[in-house]
């Protein structure tokens, strides 16, 4: 444990000033709305409508845990999924798993993944081009940016972590490593560094194919998720607006229902395939605790209650 807290500690030094340096000009400009929108062709940010409102206020303060989160005297909730994990951000104590070691597909979940990698390569303010290969080898999720359109990688990290386009995932592999199959080396080598020795690895989306994660595994990529200011910021925003050269606007909404329904959710990552069923990586923070809940392999009607009830039992809600 203690070992796992000196790791955190030392990761999130290091992304703070990684991040801090490579995204300064956007760290510098956050506003913290409901909608972000972004202008390729003056690398800031335009003012938001008058319309806008804030989500519940400043967030910010309250996404970092000041203190540990106690197991709850309560027995955890009987599990109607696949897989659960329960974990504090803060120390790595695990509160509650179900079957947490269990190897599972995971979907769109392990776009965290793709994040912390597109982090490590650094400057989010570079620009980059969608490509023909980019839209026609994912299906079905793809944005409508079109081919031959620029944004920085950080806008498309953005909207990637938002609303979870494939195509998105697979040009942020491709530009930031060289090629997608150089970049997927990267996420299974950082999958080794962060201790995730059940999972493996084999596209940037999610999209079916012989690779794998566990409920465990992938709350701790949650954890170095959430230690990361960006991507922390990033899951936080109900919806991303992208501005075409042409002056058109593509609107991102978030896919984690949860995120408008309680201050007190701050979102993660949604993710659906035949394969996985529906997963969702869920993170909420009260009172200066904070906990992220991993729940794999849910039915559909039932996977925003089953997140819902883990976050109310370790929050106490």
């Amino acid at each position: 444990m203690r070992f796992f807290v000196y790791i955190a500690a030392v990761c999130t030094a290091a992304l703070v000033s990684s991040c801090s340096q490579t995204y300064s000009g956007y760290l510098s400009s956050k506003n913290y709305r409901t909608q972000r929108t972004y202008v390729p062709a003056i690398h800031t940010q335009t003012p938001l409508p008058t319309s806008a409102t804030k989500v519940y206020g400043d967030r910010r303060g309250a996404l970092v845990p000041s203190r540990p989160l106690a197991t709850p005297s309560t027995p955890a909730p009987t599990p109607n999924c696949a897989a659960v994990c329960v974990i504090d951000p803060r120390t790595g104590h695990v509160l509650y798993g179900h079957n947490e070691h269990e190897r599972r597909q995971v979907a769109s979940t392990q776009k965290i993944i793709t994040a912390l990698c597109a982090c490590d390569a650094g400057e989010l303010d570079r620009r980059m081009t969608i490509t023909q290969q980019d839209k026609t080898s994912v299906t079905p999720i793809r944005s409508r940016l079109r081919v031959g359109e620029s944004y920085t990688r950080g806008a498309i990290m953005h909207a990637m972590l938002t609303a979870s386009c494939n195509d998105l995932a697979q040009a942020l592999a491709r530009d930031s490593a060289g090629s997608v199959d150089k970049f997927v080396q990267q996420m299974n080598a950082r999958a080794r560094r962060m201790r995730m020795y059940n999972s493996h690895f084999v596209n940037p989306s999610g999209l079916p194919g012989p690779q794998y994660s566990t409920a465990y595994d992938m709350s701790l990529a949650a954890c170095y998720a959430y230690t990361n200011p960006i991507i922390r910021d990033f899951i936080n925003d109900q919806q991303v607006v992208l501005t075409r050269p042409n002056g058109q606007q593509v609107n991102f909404n978030n896919t984690n229902k949860l995120l408008s329904k309680y201050h007190w959710v701050q979102g993660m990552k949604t993710g659906y395939t035949n394969a996985a069923k529906r997963c969702l990586i869920s993170c909420g923070s009260l009172n200066g605790r904070a906990v992220i809940v991993v729940v794999l392999g849910c039915e559909k009607r039932r996977i925003w209650a089953e997140s819902e009830k883990y976050l109310r039992w370790a929050l106490g809600v």
